[in-house]
């Protein structure tokens, strides 16, 4: 995944500049755009596999920025100050991939980074079947083994695995999950999402009270990790 063009999107000269060192370090072809409207410049010439974006931007939002880049076809992590719940589930809604909070550890955004570039690199190639530890998902099979026995899930609780799990170690909103399992209509009704988690949960951990696979994010979402 080195040598990959990686997109900049940060005002500030300073953390540029960090972000520049650090990725370069690790590989990657580093682009920078300071405001929204040289990152839509970047975006369509430079073709970035993956964008690192601030939203406090000096022309223009920066959440406007994340449907284009996701369009584009790009991984898309947020970088910024704003540390609101409700600034994460806009971005996350939209289609980022992943939120971090500034200050940041350097190491870290690099690995939340590789690990978009491999969702990104899995969705490209549409895998059917997702191995997690000793869980398999098989989506076109629609079957759930774990240490090679079948599992057995509510149909409710199927289809929220099978959701997670077309998007690996990426955080999907409550009301994201609900439109796609409970339908249009549900956003609001996050107690399912709880009582479908702790079922899953039950079925599928080594200790449900210590869930390691099936990860909630408070006030946010779920997400998958192997």
């Amino acid at each position: 995944m080195t040598g990959w063009p990686i997109l900049v999107v940060e005002d500030d000269a300073a953390i540029r500049r960090l972000l520049q060192a650090a990725l370069t370090r690790a590989g990657y072809h580093v682009i920078q755009a300071a405001d929204a409207r040289a990152a839509l410049a970047a975006l369509a010439i430079d073709k970035p596999v993956a964008v690192l974006l601030d939203l406090g931007l000096p022309d223009r939002d920066g959440l406007e920025l994340v449907q284009p880049v996701k369009a584009a076809g790009a991984a898309l992590i947020v970088v910024s100050a704003r540390g609101q719940t409700a600034d994460k589930v806009a971005a996350l809604d939209l289609g980022a991939d992943d939120y971090v909070n500034k200050p940041f550890d350097t190491e870290e955004l690099l690995a939340r980074l590789r690990t978009a570039l491999r969702h990104r690199l899995a969705a490209e190639s549409r895998a059917e079947r997702i191995v997690l530890g000793d869980v398999i998902i098989d989506l076109a099979a629609r079957l759930i083994t774990r240490a090679g026995a079948e599992v057995h899930l509510t149909p409710k609780e199927y289809a929220l695995v099978a959701e997670l799990a077309r998007y690996p170690g990426r955080v999907i909103t409550h009301a994201q999950l609900l439109r796609s399992v409970w339908g249009a209509g549900h956003e609001r009704d996050v107690e399912y999402l709880r009582v479908a988690a702790r079922g899953i949960r039950r079925k599928l951990e080594a200790d449900p009270a210590i869930p390691r696979l099936l990860r909630n994010e408070p006030g946010v979402g779920y997400r998958l990790m192997g």
